[in-house]
């Protein structure tokens, strides 16, 4: 008995959907790359808007409030003190000299801010992930969290201090968690709250536990609201190990600044606003170029961040 072979239509409709389905993959591919391209765009787009913003204020308010050149000191002033040598300066007055000192008091800064932020960002998520699973948890938890943001920090850091210790990498990190904490664990919550009801009842129907659901469902479904939790956290673990080297350990930059102040060196204080006001920015904008480019590659509206 002999196999009939396929008709030349059939042949030509089996190749023609293949052809289709080949060519609706690579035009998938495409859109995501587009959209990915459009996302960095936005993002690179608006970090340049919010440093000339900036610029123009940093300016204006030294320009127009006719504060003495000596105290303030305005773009192009610092951008000298770090960029351009003065003729006849002096040994020590150069601009490399006052870069090199600059760059371990911002490497100092960076590893506190990067101390606080991953502490603070771990402990919220976590927290958030508890609450989703137990009230109880929550009942418990969220009012100790409640405190320590309604009291100022400055007031509680000494009880910190004294506990942690002066100058240690645990002063730094509890000052530094706490002032990311509690934004950080708002978003985080709000994110898991809003997912789809009728995807987690899915899950439950097929037999699926709470885990379940919030790691296929809620979780991802978060992603926008722990992308901002993330942005907003940025600033906030700067601030936090500013303050804690101020506080605790006198080192970096918030521990230079009184020093700068105190000796009257206004180009070293304002080189170090400069130098950590650009440095907020620019992770700032690396989280968000990182979120538009996930939430991008995942097909999911950036506006729910």
């Amino acid at each position: 008995m002999t196999a009939l072979a396929p008709s030349p239509a059939a042949a030509k409709g089996r190749a023609s959907g293949g052809s289709s389905s080949g060519s609706g993959s690579s035009g998938s591919r495409g859109a995501t790359g587009r959209a990915i391209g459009r996302a960095v765009g936005r993002s690179l787009l608006n970090a340049v808007v919010t440093l000339l913003i900036v610029l123009a204020m940093w300016q204006s308010v030294v320009s127009f409030l006719g504060v003495s050149p000596y105290v303030a000191k305005g773009p192009v002033d610092v951008y000298k003190f770090l960029f351009v040598d003065e003729p006849g300066a002096a040994a020590g007055q150069l601009a490399a000299d006052n870069r090199a000192a600059m760059r371990p008091l911002t490497v100092q800064t960076l590893q506190d801010a990067g101390l606080g932020f991953a502490v603070g960002m771990s402990i919220a998520v976590v927290l958030a992930i508890l609450f989703s699973l137990s009230r109880t948890v929550e009942a418990g938890i969220m009012p100790l969290a409640l405190l320590l943001r309604s009291v100022p920090l400055v007031s509680i850091s000494p009880v910190i201090i004294l506990i942690t210790g002066r100058g240690s990498t645990a002063s730094v990190a509890v000052i530094g968690s706490i002032v990311v904490l509690f934004p950080a664990l708002a978003s985080a919550l709000f994110g898991l709250s809003r997912a789809s009801k009728e995807s987690l009842d899915l899950i439950r129907v097929y037999g699926g536990s709470n885990a379940t659901a919030l790691r296929k469902v809620a979780l991802p479904g978060a992603l926008p609201s722990l992308f901002a939790a993330a942005r907003v956290s940025v600033p906030g673990a700067v601030t936090g190990a500013l303050l804690a080297e101020w506080l605790s350990t006198g080192q970096g930059i918030g521990g230079s600044i009184q020093k700068f102040s105190t000796a009257a060196q206004f180009d070293d204080l304002w080189a170090s606003v400069a130098i950590i006001t650009a440095i907020t920015l620019v992770l700032y904008n690396l989280v968000q170029l990182a979120e538009n480019v996930v939430l991008a590659r995942m097909g999911m509206s950036q506006s729910a961040g």
